[in-house]
């Protein structure tokens, strides 16, 4: 952290677990802001899941156990909130509301950025980045996917969240207005939805144009490995197809036949994007 960080001197309550929520306090880390993570006695799933991960996104943040549950807890959480800008939540509408948080961000003039799964009638329907890519067809059936792109597009909808509603608080103090809180909501199912917006117009579903149906823009076996080649713009295309050819069965013969540390010097020689795929 430096003077120059945009978030210095912002304090963030995170009482967020999971994937979402240390996603997005870990960016407003990353900008400055001082982040107290509240864990309940459990401590975070993600934690006893992934300990190194959980490390990484946790880094340079002071993590506090206190239990909710108990009249003790949630006014020593009052008195965290008292001297914080922003409160982060990952919690369904109603579980928020039986600890009274809408009323503590209220009372203390905060920016409430609360991550649930959906809008609407539906938000308090329980929900995980699975069922939210399963609603808007990015899942392939029968497979996992590889990335939570629910979870990791809704944790950086949430950093921006904040941003804009820091924004919306000091212009509402700045016209005199009563100050009160700021909410702003982050809805997975919609950063779901977002996600999914390439496949959705034809770009990448399967056999689109970044789907693999481009013998120049899809991965090839080579002789020891795997190679992803990405040769989508016109004079990429052509300096391959000059080189190896410019069809599938031609491509695929050709990468085949070296071996994947030869594709990678073949690449920086000729100036192409090809990259290795790396496992694990």
């Amino acid at each position: 952290m430096t003077d120059h960080d945009p978030l210095t001197g912002i304090t963030v309550i995170s009482l967020a677990i999971n994937l979402p929520g240390p996603l997005a306090a870990a960016r407003l880390s990353a900008l400055g802001a001082d982040v107290i993570k509240v864990e309940p006695p459990s401590g975070d799933p993600l934690d006893q899941t992934v300990p190194e991960y959980y490390g990484q996104l946790t880094a340079g943040q002071e993590i506090r156990t206190i239990d909710l549950k108990e009249a003790a807890g949630v006014k020593e959480l009052e008195t965290l909130v008292a001297g914080a800008d922003i409160l982060l939540t990952s919690m369904r509408p109603r579980a928020a509301a039986a600890l009274g948080l809408p009323q503590l961000v209220d009372k203390h003039g905060l920016v409430h950025v609360e991550i649930v799964g959906f809008a609407g009638d539906r938000a308090d329907v329980p929900g995980h980045d699975l069922t939210y890519q399963a609603a808007h067809s990015t899942l392939v059936p029968g497979t996992m996917p590889t990335v939570p792109v629910a979870d990791v597009l809704g944790g950086e909808h949430a950093a921006l969240r904040a941003l804009a509603g820091l924004r919306r608080l000091e212009a509402k103090r700045a016209s005199g207005q009563d100050a009160g809180g700021i909410v702003e909501r982050v809805v997975l199912d919609e950063a779901a939805g977002w996600a999914a917006g390439p496949a959705r117009h034809g770009l990448s579903s399967p056999g689109a144009i970044l789907g693999g149906g481009l013998p120049v823009y899809r991965t090839y076996a080579t002789a020891d490995g795997h190679v992803a080649v990405a040769c989508l713009e016109p004079h990429f295309a052509k300096a391959l197809a000059s080189l190896l050819g410019s069809d599938h069965e031609e491509l695929e013969r050709a990468f085949v036949a070296e071996s994947t540390a030869h594709w990678m010097a073949f690449a920086d020689e000729h100036d192409l994007p090809i990259e290795t795929v790396a496992l694990g």
